[in-house]
């Protein structure tokens, strides 16, 4: 075992502060990578909180890694020492099921999911898994990305939770150059879809409540905008999405947007409510074939299959860096959707915590 610098949570009302941790030597098929950027996701906030069930303290945060590789198993061809690497959401799974045969990790038919942070470490080096506010982590090379140095290595940290979960359906739903992809929602998953539904050739309208965000969308590489607090502004785009990526985390009306929807298509939520939404009409639905989907992360093939996709055309997320003695200041901007549109924590900053 090998210490490490981390920032956890005690419990769930107080700040998050400096803490060691223990990580496991590299077995023959481990890669060690000393982070250098991790990623804060709406989903640290939740868990360090201990509003979604489950959360065991001390809790160390972080599933956007990335950072150079340290050393690596005997048994390791994918990864040397000295290569950029990734972490996102996963670090094991079950392997055998046909969910993960088919590369869908993310939906392990055992729920043997081993998530990056707060999950149980079946790899016996503890009873949970601590994540990327640390100065390094180890993980199997089956769990481990390629990034590629044509990327900015601090914003690619968020292609690993953020970008993949907009990637997945925009390839699940196979969207094409000419078609019309909604996003619904302008914060850190709703950003990168955009950009990545404009990289795919898709017409991309932003649905936003916020007039003040139409500039930026456009920026980001949105063709329409539509506000929402006008319900004239959705007539104009009746029957005609292909797909609709529902980022929004606030509970709120689908039928608004079930309703865009061509025949066949779906609207997609990837965002995780507070707060149940309404119960959907059910005619909207009857009427054209439309689904309510969801769509969670993605599997590691899909993964690097985004990552490779974004140094192709340079797609990083749009990004603050913070050291890690802001976290708790960053927790409270981002209750307050005061980011544009991902932090980033610079773990050299751990040194001095």
């Amino acid at each position: 075992m090998s210490k490490a610098a981390a920032f956890a949570a005690f419990d769930p009302t107080s700040p998050l502060g400096p803490h060691q941790i223990e990580r496991r030597e590299p077995g023959p098929r481990d890669v060690q990578i000393e982070i250098l950027y991790c990623g804060v996701c709406h989903s640290d906030l939740h868990t360090v909180k201990s509003e979604w069930a489950g959360t065991v303290y001390p809790c160390v945060p972080g599933h956007e890694i990335v950072g150079r590789v340290t050393k690596v198993g005997a048994e390791v061809t994918r990864f040397a020492v000295g290569a950029l690497a990734g972490v996102g959401c996963m670090v094991n799974s079950c392997g055998a099921c046909e969910s993960c045969q088919l590369g869908l990790q993310q939906y392990c038919d055992r729920s043997q999911i081993t998530y990056t942070y707060n999950s149980k470490d079946r790899s016996g080096a503890g009873p949970v898994t601590y994540g990327g506010y640390s100065s390094q982590v180890v993980v199997d090379e089956a769990f481990c990305l390629r990034i590629s140095d044509k990327l900015a290595l601090a914003a690619a940290a968020p292609l690993l939770c953020a970008g993949i979960t907009s990637w997945s359906p925009l390839k699940h739903w196979n969207i094409t150059k000419g078609q019309r992809v909604g996003v619904v929602g302008l914060g850190g998953l709703g950003h990168m879809a955009v950009k990545l539904a404009h990289a795919l050739g898709a017409h991309t309208v932003m649905f936003t409540s916020t007039p003040s965000k139409a500039e930026d969308a456009h920026r980001l590489g949105a063709d329409e905008v539509v506000i929402t607090r006008d319900p004239a502004a959705f007539k104009p785009h009746r029957s005609s999405f292909h797909l609709i990526i529902d980022t929004a985390a606030g509970s709120h009306d689908l039928d608004a947007y079930t309703r865009l929807l061509r025949r066949d298509a779906a609207l997609v939520l990837v965002g995780i409510p507070q707060h149940p939404h309404p119960s959907p009409s059910v005619s909207p639905l009857l009427g054209a074939r439309r689904s309510i989907a969801g769509s969670s992360i993605g599997g590691i093939a899909e993964t690097q299959e985004m990552l490779d996709f974004c140094a192709a055309h340079g797609i990083v997320s749009d990004v603050e860096i913070i050291p890690i003695q802001k976290i708790n200041e960053a927790y409270a901007r981002m209750l307050k959707n005061d980011v544009k549109y991902r932090f980033v924590i610079d773990n050299a900053s751990l040194a001095s915590a």
